[in-house]
């Protein structure tokens, strides 16, 4: 069975609907818990009165002290526009959180760091896009120029009428004052039309006949990109100042935005552009009115009363190009073409990740530290000179260089996706050295002989800095005949070429011509439970010395895919206390075939995957593991057969990587 590992360096364990446990002693200091409706979850801690001592999030609003304690204000804009984000767990009796948004700068980062859900990514979003939702997610803020209270949502928020007015009635019944609606779509308008009662204030009631409203004080240099409809076909560069008629769900990083419409100074897009520390500005008809400049290079400056536009000269883009050229440098993979034995895992050392790639080299890293309590499964590694090989006597090498100097597969998406797709079948399509296939015969015959074994890519544009490679490429499990093993091998080397691995080293700015895998050879485990954990809490960076675990009953492959909802565990070394944050909701485990690949059995009931010993040696491990690669957080995959502790990786854990 071929199993296309969609990792996404954690989004896939971190984007799940959970009910789970706030809180917990970090740094000494009490935080707000949650009582949770899992069984044997029942805390209580009243919640701090002020922000400055820590406080997350409180339940009401009393006074306007209370407010500012918690409220964030934006100051560059025409006018103090002080707010405070609220969420609303409809999972538990519509509790409101009035979130401390002077520490939280969005909503996920609050619900993913006080353990109410650990959704990221997509599953988040459809806290923002699905009526049948789980959270409520908003902002209170105080309009100056109306002087009144209002509650809003992103545009992009298709929140139904009845959430609207449950909205409402739960700010209006914690909150020290009358709150407004404030409708920042027109579907919103129209959901909230028809509510009894329900005050209302538009945006153009606070800014009026306002033809021009600086959202981010910035100045900036881009190409202006003019788009009418932004969706899956648009590219979209990192150099450009985008003009858009509507407010998207996301957006990769940019130089500028312009909205033609009036937008909140609050919206999601907007907070985001102000992180980026460019230019962003509502100017009225702008699609119309700057048109004139699409594809133009320009100077783009957002003050409070005015902006400034204008075409960037000779000088200007000089200065860019010197400065991309030191901010922007490619990053450019090490490569070692030279190496052509097929190495056991023990032979290798985490420096050999040129030749062996990055997953194999620090597997025999840890193999090598022989550390106690810990096996890892032996196996051996194509290195990537044979991949190299590969290309050229199948004459791929022109086809891929044709294929990246493509402008349309430079600039088209869906034309991109196609060709990578093509580009993947001629390589399934090639044929295998015979003097590989030969010597692969002769190792597997004399050392594995009748075991599952596991393809792995290993390859050398991985555990790059600031880019972790996770989950981009392709795994082939418990592979039991040659000819299959053989055709494992060619479906590894093809994922170099997966849309969205190219996407993800394209956006880190990685030199796709220094792009090339090895391939891991593994025994496979046939696990009683598998997963992964991570040295430190990967929802709250206070929470120091934790110890992340992710396990399901079976083989791991599901905890990668976030299919189901894991058994998720925080292991507290200090208090040596083991929290569960989520038993498994599995309905099924996988196993191994007798006659290769994988099966799915079905199981029933919610129970826990670990024990505590087992977890405590779990946490025992990862903290063994990470001294090897001199305390450096690690993202470490774990098998658990037996009793005894199996590592099949163990990789540098970039924080906030996710679908790289």
């Amino acid at each position: 069975m071929n199993i296309k590992r969609t990792r996404a360096a954690w989004a896939a364990w971190a984007c799940l609907f959970v009910l789970v446990v706030m809180g917990g002693e970090a740094q000494g200091q009490k935080v707000p818990r949650r009582a949770t409706a899992r069984k044997g979850a029942s805390v209580k801690v009243a919640p701090a009165k002020n922000a400055a001592d820590g406080t997350r999030s409180v339940p009401a609003i009393k006074t306007r002290a209370e407010f500012d304690g918690l409220a964030r204000v934006y100051t560059d804009t025409p006018y103090a526009l002080p707010h405070v984000m609220f969420v609303i767990d409809r999972k538990d009796g519509n509790r409101i959180y009035y979130v401390n948004s002077k520490h939280f700068r969005f909503h996920k980062d609050f619900v993913n760091g006080t353990y109410l859900s650990l959704e990221r990514g997509q599953d988040f979003q459809k806290n923002y896009t699905q009526p049948n939702r789980r959270f409520i997610l908003g902002t209170l803020a105080y309009q100056a120029p109306v002087k009144r209270w209002t509650f809003e949502f992103w545009e992009g928020d298709t929140i139904p009428t009845e959430q609207i007015k449950l909205t409402a009635e739960t700010l209006n019944n914690s909150f020290f004052e009358p709150v407004a609606f404030k409708p920042n779509s027109n579907a919103q308008d129209v959901a909230s039309a028809g509510i009894a009662g329900l005050g209302r204030v538009s945006q153009s009631d606070i800014t009026r006949e306002q033809e021009y409203q600086a959202l981010n004080l910035a100045k900036g240099l881009g190409r202006l990109h003019v788009v009418e409809k932004l969706d899956e076909t648009v590219e979209i560069g990192f150099n450009e100042i985008l003009v858009l008629n509507e407010v998207p769900i996301s957006l990769p990083p940019v130089a500028g935005v312009i909205i033609s419409k009036p937008s909140t100074p609050l919206s999601h897009i907007n907070l985001l552009v102000k992180g980026w520390g460019v230019p962003n500005a509502y100017i009225k008809n702008a699609h119309e009115l700057l048109k004139q400049y699409d594809g133009w290079w320009v100077s783009f400056e957002t003050l409070p009363d005015k902006y400034v536009i204008k075409r960037a000269d000779v000088k200007q883009l000089d200065e860019y190009q010197k400065r991309l050229a030191v901010h922007k440098d490619t990053m450019t993979p090490r490569v070692n073409l030279s190496a052509t034995r097929l190495a056991d895992l023990r032979e290798q050392r985490a420096r050999m990740s040129d030749a062996y790639g990055a997953k194999s080299a620090n597997l025999g890293e840890v193999m090598r530290a022989r550390l106690r309590g810990i096996t890892v499964p032996n196996g051996f590694t194509i290195p990537i000179h044979f991949y190299n090989r590969f290309i050229k006597e199948n004459n791929l090498e022109e086809p891929i260089f044709e294929m990246m100097n493509d402008q349309r597969f430079v600039h088209d998406p869906p034309y991109r996706r196609e060709r990578l797709t093509q580009m993947r079948a001629r390589l399934q399509a090639g044929t295998l050295n015979e003097k590989l296939r030969e010597e692969l015969r002769r190792k597997v015959r004399a050392e594995y002989a009748g075991k599952g074994l596991f393809v792995r890519s290993s390859s050398n544009v991985e555990d790059l800095p600031n880019f972790s490679g996770a989950g981009l490429y392709d795994t082939v499990a418990n592979v039991k005949e040659e000819e299959k093993l053989f055709e494992a091998v060619k479906t590894v080397w093809a994922s170099l070429w997966n849309f969205q691995a190219y996407e993800a080293r394209e956006r880190a700015n990685v030199d796709h011509s220094k792009a090339f895998m090895a391939v891991l050879i593994q025994e496979g485990i046939n696990a009683e439970s598998a997963g992964v954990m991570i040295t430190t809490d990967p929802f709250d960076a206070d929470n120091r010395g934790a110890i992340y675990i992710s396990a399901k009953r079976g083989i791991g492959i599901k905890v990668v895919e976030g299919k189901k909802i894991p058994e998720q565990i925080i292991y507290l070394p200090r208090a040596n206390a083991v929290k569960v944050l989520t038993r498994s909701e599995e309905d099924s485990l996988l196993t191994f075939d007798e006659t290769g690949g994988v099966r799915e059995i079905p199981i029933t009931g919610e129970r826990a995957v670990l024990t505590d010993a087992v977890v405590r040696r779990l946490a025992r491990a990862a903290s063994l593991i990470k001294g090897v690669f001199g305390g450096k957080e690690q993202d470490i995959e774990w098998v658990f057969m037996r009793g005894q502790i199996y590592i099949v990786q163990s990789r540098p854990y970039v924080q906030g990587v996710s679908g790289g």
